[in-house]
């Protein structure tokens, strides 16, 4: 009996919030449809689950339902993901003939279901989709980022470039073929962009020239930075001489620091032609593993020094609440209590009010160690 009371309860709890969501939308329509905004429509469409999310995202029309039943039968999203980029480009060819347009519209619908449909990276991310030429004549797929794409993550990022593979494979477009000169200019570019831009991981010459020499697909980008390379300007089939930071990202964060990951995926899912990532990862591994013991051998005792690197990124005007491993600042503690959230950091409620109440839920915050950002909640 108590059981069916507290469903009955969660029904009308949800359908009240549902009315008033519905009651919103209905004022926001009226407000809009007199014509003094931007736009006579609401921007933000709603959306129940992450097919219909998906759909009002980057579309194409009616593949929300086709998400909802392949999700049913396979319950991967990864392998979602490639499905539905498969069964989108077959579609859109069929329907406008257009090459370019039908790996784009794949891609995004792909990455979109890999990032559930709730981040800018699928719109933004992607530039755009280019069929380009190799120095033999044939066709190769040019795919363009922008800076949006590092709000996909490491991951996201590496399985775009996966998804152009698969849908170039089954619309039977040749494999990227890089000259000598464009992997120079990799070598070059992504240390410089380290220098402009936060990376969380710099690859070295060797990888990038496994990476870029043997991946299927061509990863360009617009030019995002001031900063210009110094050498193999000019080339043919790279349009500016400016830093790409959305080719950066991917390569960097993406195939080179995900490459364990990806290799797990391509193996699951059967995928050929990814095969150099295993000796990639093999290489990294043994580099890795080398290194530590040289370290261990050289350590007698371990000291972990003060990093200023969060100062660094201090924004004009907010205040420093410690400085770099000085007694009486904050110490960080490992745990997680109710209130938090995955990417928040607890303060006690007193600490809050004693600094003036600057504190607040959700102000952002970044810490020495580990050095990623974080916000604040209160603990309990």
């Amino acid at each position: 009996m108590d059981r069916e009371w507290i469903e009955s309860d969660t029904k009308k709890y949800f359908g009240s919030l549902q009315s008033e969501v519905d009651r919103c939308y209905k004022i926001a329509s009226t407000a809009r449809s007199r014509g003094l905004d931007p736009s006579k429509d609401v921007e933000i469409p709603q959306a129940k689950d992450l097919a219909a999310r998906v759909e009002e995202l980057v579309g194409p029309k009616g593949i929300a339902e086709k998400i909802r039943k392949l999700s049913e039968e396979i319950e991967d999203r990864e392998a979602v993901a490639i499905e539905i980029a498969r069964s989108i480009a077959k579609e859109e060819i069929k329907k406008h003939g257009k090459l370019e347009k039908a790996i784009e519209q794949a891609v995004r619908t792909g990455l979109a279901i890999v990032t559930e449909g709730v981040l800018v990276a699928p719109l933004e991310g992607i530039a755009s989709v280019r069929i380009g030429k190799n120095n033999d004549g044939t066709n190769y797929v040019d795919l363009y980022f922008s800076g949006p794409i590092r709000s996909a993550g490491g991951t996201g990022q590496a399985l775009s470039v996966l998804l152009a593979d698969v849908v170039r494979r089954e619309l039977g477009v040749d494999r990227y073929k890089p000259t000598r000169g464009e992997i120079e200019r990799y070598k070059e570019e992504i240390p410089l962009y380290k220098r402009v831009q936060h990376l969380q991981y710099l690859p070295t010459p060797d990888e990038i020239e496994i990476i870029v020499g043997n991946c299927p697909i061509c990863i360009n980008g617009e030019g995002t930075e001031k900063e210009e390379v110094t050498g193999y300007r000019d080339l043919p089939r790279v349009e500016t001489n400016r830093l790409r930071g959305g080719a950066c990202l991917v390569i960097a964060e993406g195939l080179c620091l995900k490459a364990p990951k990806i290799l797990k995926h391509v193996s699951r899912l059967n995928i050929e032609g990814w095969e150099f990532l295993k000796d990639f990862v093999e290489k990294k591994v043994n580099r890795e593993d080398s290194s530590e013991e040289e370290e261990e051998e050289n350590e007698e005792e371990t000291n972990v020094e003060p990093s200023a690197k969060y100062l660094g990124e201090v924004i004009a005007g907010r205040p420093v609440l410690s400085h770099p491993s000085r007694k009486g600042g904050f110490r960080l503690r490992y745990g997680r209590c109710r209130t938090c959230g995955l990417a928040s950091t607890a303060i006690h409620p007193a600490t809050m009010y004693l600094l003036d109440e600057f504190i607040a839920i959700g102000t952002q915050m970044k810490t020495e160690r580990p050095g990623k950002g974080t916000i604040g909640t209160p603990c309990d």
